[in-house]
């Protein structure tokens, strides 16, 4: 008898597997460069900027918002919501402490394109009831992370106005936090009449055209009471002009 033939794959198998090894190079590729090349800091003038503040969710964990104070740090946006239904767990604790230790305080949903603007203002506001806050409520619009990557422009524009006009009712002042990329796509021809609050590891001396309130500019701050890296904002004005938009910004009776 002759030696049994091992049957050998289908050379479209072979491609398939060739193709996705390619794919998860790439992916791997673009998590390295992201990760550990493109800038995600860039050094602040706390001279001319001397009014700072921080961004955290429960990803950072227990915080001491007292020695964050003491950091010479004056004002926390605190995730809230997101979506439909998510509300983050450490919401109440982090507005709780951050309240004691005497630091002004907003909160921001993060805002996903393919949910409508009403469900996710009720899930903001539902989330937040009726706590006093400092500062505007932060509407996140960003494509990161296939955030409704199937929805338009233009959808997409018409769910954050819905939302924006159902907190506004309510006695709200809204800001925009976005990059970039969503200033160019989304703010600056449609959302232009609130606040922006804008990601970018650009000193801000260098972005005159860009009249934005807040910049968050470090997404690896260390901070004193945060256990590893945290996001480092800063308000674009003098401190009396951090007071004087304190006592314009807008609340429910």
């Amino acid at each position: 008898m002759g030696r049994r033939q091992v049957p050998t794959r289908p050379d479209y198998i072979k491609w398939l597997l060739l193709l996705g090894a390619a794919a998860l190079v790439v992916l791997m590729g673009i998590y390295v460069g992201w990760r550990y090349i493109l800038p995600h800091s860039v050094n602040v003038d706390r001279f001319h900027y001397p009014v700072a503040g921080i961004d955290v969710s429960k990803h950072n964990g227990e915080i001491d918002f007292d020695q964050v104070r003491d950091d010479d740090y004056q004002f926390v946006f605190i995730k809230a919501s997101e979506g439909k239904t998510y509300k983050d767990e450490a919401f109440d604790r982090n507005y709780r402490n951050a309240r004691r230790a005497g630091l002004k305080v907003g909160a921001y949903h993060f805002f996903r394109k393919n949910r409508s603007g009403k469900e996710q203002a009720d899930n903001l506001l539902g989330t937040i009831g009726d706590k006093q806050l400092d500062l505007p409520l932060v509407i996140d619009l960003e494509d990161d992370w296939g955030n409704g990557a199937t929805t338009n422009r233009q959808t997409a524009i018409e769910r954050v106005m819905e939302m924006i006009n159902i907190l506004t009712d309510k006695g709200y002042q809204v800001v925009i936090y976005t990059n970039l990329d969503g200033y160019n796509k989304y703010y600056k021809d449609m959302l232009a009449d609130h606040d922006l609050w804008l990601c970018s590891f650009t000193n801000p001396d260098l972005l005159p055209h860009m009249s934005h309130r807040f910049q968050q500019f470090s997404h690896e701050g260390e901070v004193k009471g945060v256990k590893g890296d945290v996001d480092l904002n800063i308000f674009r004005g003098s401190k009396r002009e951090w007071s004087q938009y304190l006592d314009q910004v807008q609340q429910p009776n």
